[in-house]
């Protein structure tokens, strides 16, 4: 198994390359779990079940890793940019 490296080791190349590939899933992921939120939403109104409503809205911290992370490559990037 392959260790991953830190962001600090990753040449700029690789940065922009990662920074695709998570701008991606991240985009995906949160496209899908929109979907998902509205359909809760939905269903929460029409069995009139509120528990469903908070599930909805507790289910979007689940992205919250992915765009920091991607928030740690962006940043990488303009720090290397800037040297």
């Amino acid at each position: 198994m392959t260790k991953k490296k830190q962001l600090s080791e990753l040449t700029l190349i690789e940065l922009y390359i990662e920074k695709k590939k998570r701008k991606g899933i991240v985009t995906g992921l949160g496209i899908i779990m929109l979907i998902a939120i509205g359909i809760l939403i939905i269903i929460a109104v029409k069995n009139k079940n509120n528990a469903l409503i908070a599930i909805a809205i507790g289910c979007t911290i689940t992205l919250m890793p992915s765009i920091a992370y991607l928030g740690q490559i962006e940043k990488e990037i303009k720090l290397r940019k800037k040297e």
